[in-house]
């Protein structure tokens, strides 16, 4: 029977299953993850179709690109708050949120890009204009909330936090591959978004950090776990607790990144970088590219005897495919597959 790629719930129950397993029968040490290395490359661009008014409206806040062409399956997904630097509101998040449950059910998408559809900035945090408006009381009551809503949106729940959405967890949460495309400043939650990501492309001028200290406050959408999982420990607090920014070139010294590029005029060298690398992977198999990730995700967190257990459970699911008999067939024939996700 095929792996319907609309939802993997199943198959992450037989993940959590099989970790249990090998959790009881072994002892091992947490796996770490190492980061990610590239070199630089170029691509066609498809029409950006950016607009760049004082203010858009709500609904134009977050723009929802479905490629075609040669870029068929790659879904671009554009902040575009320019009066606000894209900082991220109630209402961007709500939309944020709805677009990512829409593209998990979406057997057409095969990768989504996140980038900004504003010169020069990726996205500056959260909006602290809308922030000061409420009582601390209501602070308190919207991290306590969105920090629930990460948990639940981790096990695949489709429920919301008293209507706020986690917007970061949400990108951590799709099943296809991500990229983060880092054209500009990438604060704060904005960095915690482009974290959220399976791999994060930026220009060597952008400027990232997690800059919250600053505000007496500490990164609260994923920071404190993600930025130490990706850099290492010891340099994730020094740039924590310093509020440090960094350029492009130090992101990909550190292994922030994993690429960075030269800016181009049209200010969108990353955008282009992260539309070569979706690009390459287009032509593997649907249901092996979402399995594979959900391997990789669940093995980050356990041991390595727990890890090759969801390993197991994840390849087994792979196996009864018509996707893999394809492969086979167009291996025989000497000719590209033709899979279908099924």
């Amino acid at each position: 029977m095929a792996l319907a790629l609309g939802g993997l719930g199943l198959l992450q129950g037989r993940v959590r299953l099989a970790a249990a397993a090998a959790a009881t029968s072994s002892l091992g040490r947490p796996g770490r993850r190492a980061p990610v290395q590239g070199g630089a490359a170029t691509a066609a661009l498809p029409s950006a179709g950016r607009s760049y008014g004082s203010e858009a409206k709500e609904e134009e806040e977050l723009r929802v690109r479905y490629l075609d062409d040669e870029h068929k399956g790659i879904v671009v997904l554009g902040l575009n708050r320019s009066h606000a630097k894209n900082a991220l509101n109630k209402n961007i998040l709500k939309m944020m949120s709805k677009a990512v449950d829409a593209l998990k059910s979406d057997k057409k998408v095969r990768t989504v890009i996140f980038r900004s559809e504003v010169p020069g900035i990726f996205c500056a945090g959260a909006d602290l204009k809308e922030r000061a408006k409420m009582h601390s009381s209501e602070v308190s009551s919207f991290v306590s909330k969105a920090r629930a809503t990460i948990n639940e949106m981790v096990m695949e729940s489709h429920r919301k936090a008293g209507g706020i959405p986690r917007l970061q967890d949400a990108a951590a949460n799709l099943p296809v591959p991500t990229i983060a495309a880092i054209d500009g400043t990438a604060l704060g939650g904005g960095l915690e978004l482009a974290l959220a990501c399976d791999i994060r492309v930026a220009a060597s001028s952008a400027k990232m950090g997690l800059v919250e200290t600053k505000l007496a406050i500490i990164p609260g959408a994923g920071g404190t776990q993600r930025l130490p999982r990706t850099i290492g420990v010891s340099l994730a607090k020094e740039l924590i607790f310093s509020a440090r920014v960094v350029d492009g070139e130090e992101a990909k010294s550190i292994g922030l990144i994993s690429h960075v590029v030269e800016q181009n005029e049209a200010g969108d060298a990353a955008y282009r970088r992260a539309l070569a690398l979706a690009k390459e992977f287009l032509p593997q198999g649907p249901v092996a590219m979402r399995v594979a990730k959900l391997a990789i995700n669940q093995g980050m967190e356990v041991d390595l005897v727990t890890g090759l257990a969801i390993e197991e459970a994840c390849y087994a699911q792979t196996i009864p495919t018509k996707d893999r008999i394809e492969g086979l067939l167009a291996f025989k024939e000497k000719r590209p597959p033709r899979y279908k996700g099924e």
